[in-house]
């Protein structure tokens, strides 16, 4: 370390450090636009330049090293000057209307006038005639914005060794483009927006910034952590898959799911759905795939055993249903110390795990593994055990957990529901589940249109039924089901039949089939009723002998439990978010019970969640976050990759239909240990950005108004 002195202040500094850097570092702004903090020093702007004792002329502060006895000051009238005609020259290429910039409010040059003071009267305006580039995906170039600070160039060449970005000339102007003037897709770009990220101007911005301000710029850069109910590291254990470290991702996911396996077999991917790859070449980054991948190659060596589990308090707590709610919240209760017994009144615990979601796509053994955890964990859970009061519990209990999920069938109010031949779509997969017999028929009908339908039908399929139809109220492309899993069906021979109304499911004695007429529009009211515009003259009849209803589930208890129900048969709460306490003291809810039939991964968020509250109710901090995987320090240099943006998503084998659609047993292979590597190479990375400096403004310094020239 050395002492140099800025403006009659001793500063302790770093060696051989850039003058600029320490000063911004120990709170004394100079102004500044070419530097930035994660790049090499330019000093092209000269607006931040210094007088150095001893040295005539001015110096610029970013490539000044700092060394012993070095004195400098950072403002005088000649300093001003120069600083306001550095200005007033790059002003003079540079659109005058700060009001119609999109990054208005927020740019580093903006704030730069405001603290210099240019006069641009003083010289001739042009313009450089740019026109915006808007074809690319994630990012605009807006080159009449710029002012060749350079930072672009820099952070693609050096920060990332991307080498995309160069300096070019058209005609008399220089300007930061593409070789030859490609997109950047095909000039190998990595997409990893730095170049948006360092842009002082919003030369180059975002394509998605304006889309969604009331986003957090981390839920923005990072969409697949945001889009996750639980917040999984995504963009971490990717890494980690990348590198061939199946133990340090599984254990990245373990940090927030005691299900990575069943995930990575069946979650509805809501971290695909915000993947900004899908913007570069319409598919996005494959991460259910990869998080099977890495839980099925997982040994434990990283969480089993090394956990976080605090000392025993005493406390005890009883959590009613066995589903992916209810275990994850014993199982972090259990790690905060507590107590904790599970009553559940199936002979198996898992919930919809072990008797809603068919075998084929979710095999028994992975629920029944990854409970042996929780058990292991110290959880005892109690089956054949039903709970119809809960309050009568809390003399024994500190604190009672409903986590029931939502076990009953939603019979819609239709002429000839009640014939005999009509399920539940709920009672109809329990019973396959269970091998009981369903009361099947050869002619099946589902009514619905999400993944649930698509079980029921296709687990028809499997107990033998000859010919099977979905029919649903939705048109085809807002269907709530997985694409996956209507292709997958429509492949087995069961017919789709969407935008269709159900008019009456006809029959005296038995179900004979169903009439139906086709949908023009539909849509709900704000009341959350059904707003249907049927096509006139369109009744239509399909025969069939079993009609299934697959419409909706609702939690399966009374008013005589004692406590307060919501829409739905729901149990009330005081805040869905923040409050997951019942009406009755002592007595939480959690997961589908609540908030109606959602997602496995939203349950365990719910799980979750109702862990940390009812642990600060028993007087704990309400962490049960843990850190199970290495520590990972990611590389910004990511480098070229020749065709990055047109690397296809590798899919999994799957067996063809004809050899699944007569048996339970899983057809979808996954991902190779090569293809899930390869697949993780093509992920953009985005929460590398995040490393990235933000901007030193003037208004952030308490030493930032000094030098300011009203």
């Amino acid at each position: 370390m050395v002492t140099i002195t800025i403006n009659g202040f001793p500063v302790q500094v770093q060696e051989g450090a850039n003058v600029l850097t320490c000063a911004l570092d120990n709170g004394i702004y100079i102004p500044h636009l070419c530097h930035h903090k994660d790049l090499s020093p330019l000093g092209s702007c000269r607006l931040c330049i210094v007088e150095v004792e001893g040295q005539p002329g001015v110096t610029p502060a970013c490539t000044l090293k700092a060394k012993e006895g070095l004195s400098i000051r950072t403002e005088n009238e000649e300093i001003k000057r120069l600083r306001r005609l550095a200005l007033e020259l790059l002003l003079t290429a540079h659109p005058e209307d700060c009001s119609t910039c999109p990054k208005y409010g927020n740019c580093e040059l903006q704030t730069l006038i405001q603290y210099i003071g240019p006069k641009t009267g003083r010289m001739k305006l042009r313009s450089k005639g740019f026109k915006p580039v808007e074809d690319n995906p994630l990012l605009i170039h807006d080159m009449d914005r710029c002012v060749l600070c350079g930072r672009c160039v820099r952070a693609c060449n050096e920060l990332r060794g991307v080498h995309v970005l160069h300096y070019l000339k058209k005609d008399m102007e220089s300007y930061v483009g593409t070789l030859h003037g490609k997109l950047l897709k095909d000039a190998d770009c990595r997409f990893c927006t730095a170049c948006a990220a360092v842009c002082p101007t919003g030369t180059i911005r975002d394509k998605l910034t304006e889309a969604q301000k009331q986003k957090s710029a981390e839920d923005r850069l990072v969409p697949c952590r945001a889009e996750c109910p639980a917040h999984t590291d995504v963009p971490r254990y990717i890494r980690f898959v990348k590198e061939g470290n199946w133990d340090a991702a599984a254990a990245v996911i373990r940090e927030k799911s005691p299900f990575p396996h069943t995930l990575g077999l069946i979650c509805t991917r809501a971290c695909e759905l915000g993947c900004k790859r899908n913007m570069v070449n319409e598919s996005p980054l494959s991460i259910r795939n990869i998080k099977r991948c890495a839980a099925e190659r997982d040994t434990g060596s990283h969480w089993r055993g090394k956990g976080k589990q605090l000392p025993d308090t005493g406390k005890k707590v009883c959590v009613i249903g066995a589903g992916p709610a209810g275990l994850t919240a014993a199982y972090y209760l259990r790690k905060q110390g507590h107590a904790v017994t599970v009553k559940e009144a199936l002979p198996l615990p898992g919930g919809m795990l072990s008797y809603g979601i068919p075998a084929y796509r979710l095999p028994r053994q992975v629920v029944a593994d990854e409970i042996q955890v929780i058990r292991d964990a110290g959880v005892v859970i109690e089956t054949g055990a039903e709970v119809d009061r809960p309050g009568e519990l809390i003399p024994e209990y500190d604190a009672v957990l409903m986590a029931i999920g939502s076990h009953s069938g939603v019979r819609l109010p239709i002429p000839g529901s009640d014939l005999p031949g009509v399920l539940l779509n709920i009672d109809f997969l329990r019973s396959a589940a269970m091998g009981r017999e369903t009361g099947l028929g050869r002619r099946v009908i589902v009514l619905g249109g999400g993944n649930v339908a698509f079980d029921c039908a296709r687990t028809a399929k499997r107990l033998g039924a000859g010919e099977i139809h979905v029919a649903c109220l939705e048109a085809r492309d807002q269907m709530t089901a997985d694409e996956e899993e209507i292709t997958q069906a429509q492949e087995e021979g069961i017919f789709v039949h969407p935008a269709q109304t159900f008019e009456r499911i006809t029959g005296e004695s038995c179900v004979t089939g169903v009439d139906f007429m086709d949908v023009l529009s539909f849509s709900f009211d704000e009341n959350h009723r059904a707003m249907i515009r049927k096509a006139p003259d369109s009744l239509h009849h399909i025969n069939a002998d079993t009609v299934i209803f697959a419409t909706g589930q609702r939690p399966r208890i009374t008013s005589d439990a004692g406590l307060a129900l919501g829409r739905g048969n729901s149990i009330a709460v005081r805040d869905m978010e923040t409050d997951l306490s019942a009406s009755s003291p002592g007595i939480f809810a959690a997961g589908d019970c609540v908030y109606g039939t959602k997602s496995v991964i939203q349950a365990i968020e719910s799980g979750r969640r109702a862990a940390s509250q009812i642990d600060r109710y028993l007087g704990g901090d309400g962490d049960i976050n843990e850190t199970l995987a290495p520590a990972q320090h990611p590389d910004p240099h990511i480098g070229c990759v020749p065709g990055f943006g047109y690397l296809e998503r590798k899919e999994p084998a799957v067996h063809p239909a004809e050899e699944r659609q007569n048996n339970f047993n899983p057809f979808d292979q996954g991902l190779s240990e090569c293809d899930a590597c390869e697949e993780a190479g093509r992920c953009l990375q985005c929460d590398l950005r995040l490393q990235i400096d933000k901007p030193h403004l003037w208004g952030d310094y308490a030493n930032g108004t000094e030098g300011r020239n009203n």
